[in-house]
């Protein structure tokens, strides 16, 4: 039993000496095991016993052997300088972001894209780390940075126009296409002209979601001459398209999302529409040795971020 009135710490060189007798059965030989004399191994063990309120040994003219109480320290023992023997490299791992926990949060279009190679990529150069992923739109992204939530994000924001206050690693430019239902008569083009969209009502994003995207979409249909009603707004680009499928209407998605297939929705790009949409990942500096890692791994694989020219049917 350990006495309740003694706090101190038992320090890891008595568990040492202690877990080489008990290996040992044999005094004489622990302290040369320990590259130290007889006498100071047997005033340490006393003082350890005395430390526990306990007989750790069972000690005659011609054996050694431990106690039961003696036993159960030795399990303990072992783990314990298993452990401090860990701590080292565990530590030194952490701060080479080689281990710990990233937590990242995206976008829902950059899923579409290079953030799955990216990811998957990372963990099998990193399995030591844990990946704490969050999808969430660019203003709950600025609240979760703000609360300190969220190590990184990818955002989505008109060309140079990411969020200030974070530092911008720009990973993806790509196109931004029109959602059509398959049978609305703009859609029998491979290419849409604004004449082709008089009537066609329009399904967005709300715009505290991405301000700057928005104001370049809105920009660019008065340029067209087209200015359609705004049937529905939605947060995700998944349930604008199923909106879109449902015959609701007509929604601009970057080029990425173009790979969500659904019945009844066709991409088109809109002749004199030079939409473009910007994909930077953010963080605040200074970045955890985990999230350094993350930046430097996705800042190699910049042809991961480059878009085929495709026109998806």
């Amino acid at each position: 039993m350990i006495d309740m009135r003694d706090k101190t710490p038992i320090e890891l060189r008595a568990l040492r000496q202690f877990v080489a007798v008990a290996e040992e059965l044999h005094f004489g030989r622990a302290a040369q095991r320990l590259a130290m004399t007889q006498p100071p191994l047997t005033l340490a063990i006393q003082a350890l016993e005395r430390r526990l309120t306990a007989t750790l040994f069972e000690r005659t003219r011609r054996s050694v052997r431990l106690t039961p109480a003696g036993a159960a320290l030795l399990d303990a023992a072992r783990r314990v300088l298993t452990d401090a023997a860990a701590l080292p490299a565990a530590v030194q791992a952490v701060a080479r972001g080689e281990s710990g926990r990233l937590r990242l949060a995206f976008v829902s279009s950059v899923a579409y894209g290079p953030l799955p190679g990216w990811l998957r990529g990372f963990r099998d150069a990193n399995p030591g780390v844990r990946l704490d992923l969050r999808e969430a739109t660019l203003d709950v992204q600025l609240s979760a940075f703000a609360a300190g939530e969220i190590d990184a994000g990818f955002v989505l924001h008109a060309p140079d126009s990411a969020p200030v206050g974070l530092e911008v690693l720009p990973v993806l430019d790509e196109a931004v296409w029109l959602a059509l239902p398959e049978d609305a008569p703009a859609a029998r083009r491979s290419v849409v002209r604004a004449g082709d969209l008089s009537g066609v009502p329009l399904l967005t994003f709300p715009r505290p979601i991405t301000p700057s995207l928005y104001d370049a979409i809105f920009a660019a249909q008065r340029a067209l001459g087209w200015t359609p009603d705004v049937a529905q707004e939605a947060i995700q680009m998944q349930t604008l398209v199923n909106l879109v499928s449902a015959g609701m209407g007509a929604a601009w998605v970057p080029e990425s999302v173009t790979r969500l297939q659904r019945p009844g929705v066709v991409y088109r790009k809109v002749h004199g529409a030079a939409l473009q949409a910007q994909t930077s990942l953010v963080w605040r500096a200074p970045a955890s040795p985990v999230a350094a890692r993350f930046i430097e791994h996705v800042r190699g694989r910049p042809a991961a971020a480059k878009r085929r020219q495709s026109r998806p049917a």
